[in-house]
């Protein structure tokens, strides 16, 4: 099987927005549930219950973030550096943030004394809360446009400043991003406590839901009335050899609109996002963790999906230079490379679903105190 190269780059978008969404339902639960752990959490005993829900499977939820990261690398390798000149502080608290979370899985226990507790549970929601913030920053500046250009020599120059990417838009963002993590996390934490800790739960859900419908909603109002979107008016032929600079952009208003009024279809991303959101807080609320799980799987899936389909084919635009915009028509690789990378997705992609599966199959059931007062010294 064998694609022409403008098929090959729409699938490496979706190949791409598929990594994101499992990174969201999978790792999202962890950050979640490491936002929450200082407060769901009143004493040692249920900390350590909350710790252990994802204790199992927290380092491999990871592995999606490092192939979404990877695979951007791949397909759109022009993206990864501009990205990193532009993020680069950003990404690199994100990191920082992350290293919390190994460090304080396996350490945190090791030592009986209250003090020394705290203080990774406290690092434990910073690995949890910043990246799950941040992600959504990044997100926000990206709908904004992200000060870049190329040069003569096509060398990217970011003008821009770390305190720059914390606007208001970009914070709403944030939020958006943070209680939708922290909603997932807590309806997933039903689904592997009980008692106090599932109540603490279920209150959660039903706060975050509501924050993340409210922050959605005006997220949209704001776009659609004050935020300029990016438009392509001509540009060579899909399956020409990339040139960044050969194409023509316009910022205009309502222009990040634009898809949903050609293809009304995908107004079918923002119904997921408000419906899971609302299905997640219903199904929490009648005791349904697993329902509430998959609503709010959706809910993700929806949010994430709205961004992408408003800015559908832009990957990175640019507010210094709207021709230096990036997409996913002109910041690929080659041919041969994205056609070897399909194959190996093709094949390994459904290896990983199936040992993933098998492994949350194995590892389901509650936690309780009782067994990790058991077990104190072989869990975390």
């Amino acid at each position: 099987m064998i694609f022409d190269y403008e098929t090959l780059k729409l699938i490496w978008w979706l190949f791409v927005g598929v990594l994101l969404i499992g990174f969201a339902i999978t790792d999202g639960f962890d950050l979640g549930i490491g936002t929450l752990l200082p407060f769901l959490g009143k004493n040692d005993s249920e900390r350590r219950v909350i710790i252990n829900s994802i204790g199992p499977t927290w380092d491999g939820n990871q592995v999606w973030f490092i192939t979404a990261g990877g695979a951007v690398f791949a397909a759109w390798p022009v993206v990864y550096a501009a990205a990193f000149s532009g993020f680069y502080i950003a990404l690199l608290l994100v990191l920082f943030a992350l290293f919390f979370r190994p460090v304080g899985f396996d350490y945190r226990s090791k030592i009986e004394d209250p003090r020394w507790r705290n203080s990774w549970d406290w690092a434990l929601f910073a690995g949890g809360s910043v990246p799950a913030l941040i992600f959504g920053v990044a997100f926000g500046n990206l709908l904004q446009g992200v000060p870049f250009q190329y040069d003569d020599v096509l060398r990217p120059t970011y003008t821009g400043s770390f305190f720059a990417l914390l606007n208001p838009f970009a914070l709403l963002a944030g939020v958006v991003s943070l209680s939708m993590l922290v909603a997932h996390g807590a309806v997933y934490l039903q689904l592997r406590t009980e008692g106090v800790i599932y109540q603490r739960a279920k209150g959660a859900v039903k706060i975050f839901s509501v924050i993340l419908m409210v922050s959605f909603a005006l997220a949209g109002i704001w776009i659609a009335a004050g935020i300029d979107g990016f438009r392509i008016l001509n540009m060579p032929p899909a399956n020409a050899t990339p040139q960044i600079m050969a194409k023509e952009v316009i910022i205009e208003a309502g222009a990040w609109l634009g898809n949903y009024s050609a293809y009304p279809w995908q107004l079918i991303a923002p119904i997921l996002g408000f419906g899971g959101a609302l299905g997640a807080l219903l199904l929490s609320h009648k005791d349904k963790p697993g329902l509430a799980f998959i609503a709010s799987s959706l809910m993700l899936s929806g949010v994430i999906l709205t961004a992408g389909f408003a800015m559908f084919p832009f990957i990175m635009p640019s507010s210094s230079d709207p021709v230096s915009s990036l997409t996913i028509w002109d910041a690929t690789s080659s041919h041969l490379t994205l056609q070897l990378m399909f194959w190996a997705v093709l094949i390994f992609l459904p290896i990983v679903l199936a040992y993933t599966s098998w492994v949350y199959r194995v590892m389901a059931g509650k936690v309780t105190e009782q067994q990790v007062e058991q077990d104190k010294h072989s869990v975390y």
